[in-house]
């Protein structure tokens, strides 16, 4: 998944506003214990870290 796929993602999700918000702020067990910007900067694939928040947030299958 590109990067910018992802963030098209969290943003369809999350609305263009709160989508930063989210991943700034939001810490998840998921992501080892960080935000979506940590995992990201700390080499995690844009892949993952959808897949990770998609656990934690309980987003439905179709909308993954």
């Amino acid at each position: 998944m590109r990067l910018t796929d992802f963030w098209q993602r969290m943003a369809n999700h999350f609305g263009e506003a709160y989508a930063d918000s989210f991943a700034h702020d939001h810490v998840m067990s998921q992501l080892g214990g960080r935000t979506v910007h940590e995992a990201l900067r700390d080499g995690w694939e844009a892949k993952d870290v959808w897949r990770g928040v998609c656990a934690a947030m309980e987003i439905p299958e179709g909308r993954r």
